[in-house]
Parts: structure tokens; C-alpha cells; sequence
């Protein structure tokens, strides 16, 4: 569950910004207006005390040059499971006062999907008053959602809102607690939520410890530049913030992103896993195995479902229960496959946890068979995609799976199927981790002899087919004809991730991503200023995303280039600190020189899980963290502005490790067994 309101607290519904409450993609308020006397209030500031409770201060009327307010506003609101807030009314004067104090309310059960798009809804909404209590339903045929309002102080209620006339004496105050609880009834009338710990109400202090927990749990940075410290904590908390327990299963993940992602991703979940291994290592096997339950196992068109694949996401709103969308779940993603296998090898060599490796064997062969079975599609040996759902598929189902990501230098778009690049070294990655798994851990090294094998012709094939020798770099993608889409793009960095990329060539690579076609100087782009569709405010045609760059670095430092990655690292983290310390979903691909600041992207999720993961793999990056057999490898290379860093409590295979690093290259680890 989660709230989005405007500078003073109110909820106006707009397909400009997703203003509301939401949960389970649905909008149980999309009007939450506080008035004082019939006037509108005006913020004074506003303090965001924890991500799950925000205050407000207030004053009636509109703001003038001069405040004499004899009356102010503290307006709290905080989500425990439902939302509740807090208001308490101030009398600044030596007289007593008299005020009318309404809160016009409204649910429209939006689905996340109509927000941009406003439809006629199909159902019926209903509004009753009952014993005190509001009640705002929304019935479709089996689909039943229905928003719960009460007070604590007494109010005169009607179906658009409660109405409290107070009385405040001198110096005094006046206040009361309203509660909103969203509720999703099941087939038997019974609220599917309250079965959920994630939904569960919880006083403040729990939730509280909670975070306190979360926090003490990962390891301790100690770090002379403040804004890596900063953002480190901002990430963590936001990781915290955004775990998502789904209708179907009470373990909580991180989700994608908020508003609009405020769901499971398989994609985005595989790689928040991936960044945090190091830090919050139990989010690993939780994934693992939800996904291993939702993995596909018949053809469906509609859903873009193929035996083994992994699914790109769920959804629970109303165009999901009526198959008007295919998000229940949808597979369009070509990449959550191979990820899958990646992460499973990546997860054992931190862990040591074989009894996991060895339970979603089933799962992990079915996904390396989904490689060669499915992701063929023009049977030239290399993962591609095409929607099999024609009406509303994804067209792309790489991460840059906008419409216009993937195009020629002249700007053209191939026609599908498209094999991207990074999509070969994901499933070059995943073979080669596979053959890993099933030589130490499944028993079968003749399955492992064969993923090698596979392996190694895949790689001599893309360095031959994917390498556009007058550029010197590895073309975006392949076309249906297998010719190169010749665009520059940051997918190169994750070749380097994958290991995909011939040594001789690595240099040539690098010179391009940390070139000013790609490089802006707060990160690398996602296409190169060159390319005729570059946009720096285009979603994944200019842009400049954490995410990516965390990657980026980390392949750098895999093929020894670790100036250089420290060099995005340091690049990336002076980005946050404009936007607080919280990396948002993208920002705009300007450059450097040009703003000086990052500019924002104007629909970015903000906090994302992937960009709040982007820290945590950056400071592995640069402190050169990698298990190596039972122990913690420490091979730091720190970024210009970091004299001396420590990494306290590394969890893994070894118990507990510290790190350290320092800018004269001295580097030392401790292992304990606490």
C-alpha cells in the first residue's frame, strides 16, 4: 500500500500525476481534501519522518508575503498496514474559536492502468454510512473492492466526507485520528488482505523496529564522503519501503518502483537480487523461489507464456481480473529467463546455500531449456523476442523495452524478432553458471560438458556477427535478417558484465562507454548523442539511468578497467546527491558541462529498487568485493573522492567479513563466524 499526495497533503485524482491510495494496482482514494472553514490550506513545510509517515504544517488561506496565522494545522498521515492520519488544529490566540473542519473524500478504484488513460469504469460504485463509519464500494462481477473511513472524534458523515465542528479553546488544540482501510474481498465477501503480514495494521513503533532491524542488518559503512554514506542509508531505507507482499504469497519483496511499479517484476526483481547479494542477501532465495512458482508452462499467446520462461509481471487491478490486460501474469520479457540461472549461481557462490541450488534444479533447467527451445526465434542461434499477444504485448522485452529503444543509426526500427545484444550475454552468463551447477551440485557433467560447449560457440559467434569492425563496437541488436541494428548504446556495458566480450576488444568498448557520445559526465546513457533518435529526456534514447550504470561498473571492473568504474561510480553518486540522496528511476542525458546539475526526468519513479540497488553495486564495485571458495575477495579501487572506506559485517558463506580500502591502494579483510 501506498500514498501519493500533493505538497499539502490533499489527494485530487488527475491523469497528469497518480495522486491517491493505492494497493494491489488499485486506487482506494482519489479525493482527500482537508479545509478549514471552506478554505483550501497552505503549506508551511512538510518533514518526511520515515518512509512509512509524513507531517504536514498548515495554515488556512492562500500564502501571502506576511503570516499572522491565529490558526495552524498539523497534518500526519502514515501508512501501518492502512492509512491513517492525524489531525491536530492549533489556537494561536487568547480567544477561543469555532471552526468547521472537512475532509471531502472520494474513491474512484481506479486501476494503476487507467490513470493516463481515464475510462468509464464497468462496475457500480456505491457509497453508505454506517454506524459512523463511510463505506465506499466498487462492484464488477466477482471483482469486490470497497474503502472502510472512520474517526475517532465524533463527525457528521455524509457519502462525501466527514464534517467536524470543534470548539478550541485559548492557547489550545483539537484533534483526532481519521483511518482508511482498503479492503479486497474475496469470492466469499471475506478481505483476501487480512491473511497477509504485509497488509497486517501495526502500530508505528513496530514498524519501526522493523526498519531499525532491516537497517542494523546490513552492513555498517564507514566512509569520509558523506554522499555515499548518504545514499547508501537513503537506499537501504527505500529497499525497506518498497517490499511488496502479493494477494498469493505473504513474502515481501522489492518491488520496481513507485507509482507505477509498485508490483512484482521479474526482471527488475532478478537484478535488485543481484546488486544487494552483498548487503541483504535473504531478498535472494525469496525471489528464487517466488518466480520459480510463476514460472511458465504451456504456450499462451495472450500472456506471452512459454514452458521455462520466467515472467515479467503481476498484477492485481481490475484489467488483470478481467483479462483486459494479460498481467496475471504476463511473460513478455526475453531477458528474466536467463537472469534467472544467473542469479541461482550468483546467490550459491555468496551463500554456500546448496540445499536451494539443488531444490529449484527443475526450475533452472527448464529456463536454460527456454534459451535454445523458445528464445530461438529465427533459428539462427541467438535469444529474440516478438510478442506472441498482438493487441496489447510488449513490443521490446529487453529492459529498454520502449517502443523506440531499439533502432538502426538512422533512426529506423527493425522489424521483430530483435536480438539484442545484452540478451546473448545473458544467456552466454547463464550457460556457462548452469554448467557450473550441474557439475558440482545436480550430478550431471555430461549436461554441464554440453552448456560449456554451447557457451563457447555462442560467444565465437556474437564476437563474429555482433561486431561492427568500422566502429569498433558490438551493434545494439541483430534484425530478423540477422543484420546489425547499428546504434551505439550502453548495452555494451552489460556484454562486459557477462563475460561475452573477446579480451582484445574490451578497450575499444570501454573507450566508447566513458566517451562523450555516451558519457555525460553524471553517467552513461542509454544511446549515444550521435544516434539519430538520441533524446536526453527520451525514456531509453538518452536518458541516463543508475541502474544501468551499476552494470556498466561492474563489468568495467570485471575486465580490469576499475578507474573506470570508479569513475561512474563517483559519477552516479554526486547525481544523488541533487535528488537527495535517491536515485530515481532516470534523469536526463545533458551534459555535464552544459546544466551542471542533473536534470530530472519528468515520469521517473522515485524511489525505484533498482536505482536504490545501483548504490549498493557501486560500492561493491569499488571495493572489489567477490567470494572466492569460502572466503570474501577484497580488491578495492576507490573513486577520486574516497580517501578510506570500510565495509562492516559483509554477510556470506564465511559468517561475517569486514573490508577496507584506502586511496594508496592498501586493502585488508577480517573474517569472523558471528
Amino acid at each position: 500500500m501506498f500514498v501519493v499526495s500533493d505538497e499539502q497533503g490533499d489527494i485530487e485524482a488527475s491523469p497528469i500525476y497518480p495522486t491517491g491510495l493505492f494497493s494491489f494496482d488499485t486506487r482506494f482514494l482519489s479525493r482527500w481534501v482537508l479545509t478549514i472553514d471552506g478554505e483550501r490550506l497552505n503549506a508551511l513545510s512538510r518533514d518526511d519522518l520515515q518512509y512509512y509517515e509524513t507531517r504536514f504544517f498548515l495554515v488556512p488561506g492562500e500564502p501571502t508575503h506576511y503570516i499572522d496565522a491565529k490558526v495552524s494545522i498539523i497534518r500526519q498521515q502514515s501508512i501501518t498496514g492502512c492509512l491513517v492520519e492525524q489531525l491536530t488544529v492549533l489556537n494561536h490566540s487568547t480567544e477561543p474559536c469555532d471552526l468547521t473542519v472537512r475532509v471531502e473524500m472520494a474513491a474512484d478504484f481506479a486501476d494503476l492502468f487507467e490513470i493516463k488513460d481515464v475510462r468509464q469504469k464497468r462496475g457500480e460504485t456505491t457509497a453508505a454510512i454506517d454506524d459512523g463509519h463511510l463505506r465506499i464500494s466498487y462492484e464488477r462481477d466477482t471483482f469486490l473492492r470497497e474503502t472502510i473511513i472512520w474517526s475517532t472524534a465524533p463527525a457528521r458523515v455524509d457519502s462525501e466526507g466527514m464534517t467536524f465542528d470543534i470548539h478550541v479553546e485559548p492557547r489550545g488544540r483539537w484533534s483526532t485520528e481519521v483511518h482508511v482501510q482498503p479492503v479486497v474481498r474475496g469470492a466469499r465477501g471475506r478481505d483476501i488482505r487480512t491473511s497477509l503480514e504485509s497488509t497486517r495494521h501495526r502500530p508505528k513503533h513496530e514498524v519501526q523496529q522493523e526498519l531499525d532491524q532491516w537497517l542494523a542488518d546490513a552492513p555498517e559503512l564507514v566512509c569520509d564522503w558523506e554522499p555515499l554514506s548518504r545514499a547508501y542509508r537513503r537506499s537501504l531505507t527505500d529497499l525497506a519501503a518498497m517490499r511488496y507482499g502479493s494477494l498469493t504469497d505473504p513474502v515481501r519483496l522489492p518491488t520496481a518502483g513507485l507509482p507505477w511499479f509498485m508490483t512484482m517484476f521479474g526482471r527488475d526483481s532478478l537484478f535488485i537480487c543481484l546488486q544487494t547479494l552483498p548487503f541483504i542477501p535473504q531478498l535472494t532465495p525469496v525471489a528464487l523461489r517466488l518466480l520459480g512458482r510463476w514460472q511458465g508452462s504451456k504456450l499462451d499467446d495472450f500472456r506471452d507464456e512459454e514452458p521455462g520462461k520466467i515472467m515479467h509481471e503481476i498484477r492485481y487491478g481490475e484489467s488483470a481480473a478481467f483479462e483486459e490486460a494479460p498481467h496475471s501474469p504476463y511473460y513478455g520479457s526475453a531477458d528474466s529467463t536467463p537472469l534467472y540461472v544467473i542469479l541461482l549461481d550468483e546467490y550459491e557462490r555468496w551463500s554456500g546455500d546448496v540445499e536451494t541450488v539443488r531444490s529449484l534444479e527443475f526450475e533452472a533447467r527448464a529456463a536454460l531449456d527456454w534459451i535454445d527451445e523458445h528464445g530461438d526465434l529465427v533459428g539462427n542461434g541467438y535469444t529474440s523476442y516478438q510478442a506472441r499477444n498482438k493487441i496489447n504485448g510488449l513490443e521490446n522485452q529487453c529492459w529498454k523495452d520502449s517502443w523506440d529503444s531499439i533502432s538502426y543509426h538512422d533512426g529506423r526500427i527493425p522489424d521483430p524478432p530483435r536480438a539484442t545484444c545484452e540478451l546473448q550475454g545473458y544467456a552466454y552468463d547463464a550457460k556457462m553458471r548452469g554448467a557450473r551447477l550441474a557439475r558440482e551440485f545436480w550430478g550431471d557433467p555430461g549436461y554441464a560438458d554440453r552448456l560449456e560447449r554451447e557457451a563457447a560457440d555462442l560467444k565465437e559467434r556474437f564476437n563474429r556477427d555482433f561486431w561492427i569492425s568500422d566502429g569498433e563496437f558490438y551493434a545494439l541488436a541483430l534484425d530478423t535478417e540477422g543484420r546489425p541494428v547499428d546504434a551505439l548504446s550502453s548495452n555494451m556495458g552489460h556484454l562486459l558484465w557477462s563475460g561475452i566480450v573477446e579480451p582484445s576488444r574490451a578497450k575499444k568498448v570501454v573507450e566508447h562507454l566513458l566517451g562523450p557520445s555516451l558519457f555525460s559526465g553524471w553517467g552513461v546513457r542509454t544511446l549515444a548523442e550521435r544516434e539519430t533518435r538520441y533524446n536526453p529526456l527520451g525514456y531509453h534514447v538518452g536518458t541516463v539511468w543508475p541502474f544501468d550504470n551499476s552494470i556498466i561498473a561492474w563489468g568495467l571492473w570485471r575486465y580490469g578497467f576499475r578507474r573506470e568504474a570508479g569513475q561512474i561510480a563517483q559519477a552516479i553518486i554526486e547525481a544523488a546527491e541533487y535528488f537527495n540522496g535517491r536515485l530515481p528511476e532516470a534523469f536526463a542525458g545533458y551534459d555535464r558541462t552544459f546544466t551542471n546539475f542533473p536534470v530530472e526526468y519528468p515520469t521517473a519513479c522515485s524511489p525505484q529498487g533498482w536505482s536504490a540497488g545501483a548504490t549498493l553495486l557501486f560500492l561493491r564495485t569499488i571495493l572489489g568485493l567477490n567470494p572466492y571458495e569460502d572466503h570474501l575477495a577484497v580488491i578495492p579501487h576507490l573513486p577520486s573522492k574516497i580517501r578510506r572506506i570500510e565495509l562492516l559485517d559483509i554477510p556470506g558463506r564465511w559468517g561475517r567479513a569486514d573490508a577496507f580500502g584506502r586511496a594508496d591502494g592498501h586493502r585488508r579483510r577480517r573474517t569472523s563466524t558471528s
